[in-house]
């Protein structure tokens, strides 16, 4: 089955990196598990809210440059945050990056405060 991202998730896509933006498009072309784009681009006041809230940990989010997007999986028709519906994803989203050769972090393979709906371009390679 092949899926199309549904135009509010292109707008999630305004403002966000062209790289990061080619491996979003290239997922959704080879995925097998249906997805949304959650969040890209994000202001400072939104930060602030999600690090008061405990949905994030710092003020130097790669969302406010546009150099990180949150992806959910669609599961029985709706965006879900269970854990079991992110490893298949991942898989696509690592295989997608090789692809169109560009490199991608998963906030699921963080050691701490993992964050499966995360992807972000490299700081090192992404300053």
């Amino acid at each position: 089955m092949t899926f199309k991202l549904s135009a509010l998730s292109l707008a999630h896509l305004k403002g966000v990196h062209p790289d990061l933006v080619k491996v979003v498009m290239r997922a959704i072309e080879i995925t097998p598990v249906d997805f949304v784009v959650g969040e890209g681009l994000r202001s400072k006041e939104q930060q602030a809210k999600n690090v008061a809230k405990g949905v994030s940990t710092t003020m130097r989010s790669r969302h406010l440059d546009g150099h990180a997007v949150d992806i959910l999986p669609i599961a029985n028709g709706k965006p879900t945050y269970d854990w079991k519906f992110y490893f298949p994803l991942a898989k696509v989203f690592k295989q997608a990056a090789l692809d169109v050769k560009i490199p991608v972090e998963w906030g699921g393979d963080w050691k701490t405060f993992k964050d499966g709906p995360h992807w972000q371009l490299p700081w090192a390679k992404y300053p």
